[in-house]
């Protein structure tokens, strides 16, 4: 679940939401838990209820009745499974890759076929991979095993040969970089996290109290926000990206923001 999106939207709140507390929850989530859940993110209840119609269209939530017999939306098996592939990017370190050199993925699709082409490329995109060639896509290593399940899971690994390699040449590889991937995009995405998050990350250094509300609201903004990030920005050695480079420090905030909120944030989803 990594749409591009330059402010919080409902529908991405949800999933935020459910990637943080809901897939937790014994049973399924009631709408009026949901309601109550999404608004100190400013999300109404007309909002929140056609978001949630948009993900069980989409085959995300299920309608599911709870404990009490009330309405409430599960995640499908499916949902489950993008939000698990999901935590490894948003929650691992984006430092110290213990693989180096490049993965590179070469699809072909038959021409009857060739609506896969855009979901081959679009999928590939939101991986973190950056396009080398026409039909060549390249990404750092340690995306192998990602880029392997994700293929498998959706059914396109028919089209594409996977290949570990070096890059040799002739261009410094440091250029090439700069030619696969929009660094300049990139560093603004990172950028804008900062901006927005980084004064709420030194307001809760600078305060004893962490009331669960707050908290709650705070957390998930900085969640949501920065999901998308780690598949925009796939972790590219740091040698090889400009001086100053605001990847590592938006991690850092986001980390910050995520070890002093996330256990008050459960006692407001949670309460008592």
């Amino acid at each position: 679940m990594s749409e591009q999106h330059t402010q919080h939207t409902p529908r991405s709140l949800i999933v935020s939401f459910y990637g943080a507390y809901g897939r937790a929850a014994p049973g399924p989530v009631a709408v009026a838990e949901l309601v109550r859940l999404l608004a100190p993110v400013g999300v109404d209840a007309p909002s929140v209820r056609s978001s949630v119609s948009r993900l069980k269209r989409r085959g995300l939530l299920l309608p599911a009745r709870t404990a009490t017999g009330g309405a409430g939306y599960a995640l499908s098996a499916e949902a489950r499974k993008v939000l698990q592939d999901g935590d490894r990017r948003i929650y691992a370190p984006r430092a110290d890759r213990p693989e180096s050199g490049w993965v590179l993925a070469v699809f072909s699709v038959p021409e009857a076929e060739r609506s896969k082409r855009h979901v081959l490329r679009s999928r590939l995109a939101g991986l973190g991979f950056g396009s080398a060639a026409p039909g060549v896509w390249i990404a750092p290593a340690h995306l192998y095993e990602e880029t392997r399940h994700t293929l498998d899971r959706l059914r396109l690994a028919p089209y594409v040969d996977l290949f570990r390699g070096e890059h040799l040449g002739f261009t410094p590889t440091s250029e090439a970089v700069a030619r696969w991937w929009d660094l300049a995009a990139l560093a603004k995405q990172h950028e804008a996290f900062l901006d927005r998050h980084e004064p709420a990350l030194r307001a809760w250094q600078s305060r004893s109290d962490t009331p669960p509300e707050e908290a709650y609201r705070d957390h998930l903004l900085a969640l949501d926000s920065w999901r998308h990030l780690p598949y925009a920005d796939p972790g590219l050695p740091a040698a090889l990206l400009p001086e100053g480079w605001p990847g590592a420090r938006a991690a850092e905030v986001f980390r910050g923001l995520d070890g002093r909120l996330r256990e008050a944030a459960r006692a407001f989803v949670t309460p008592g």
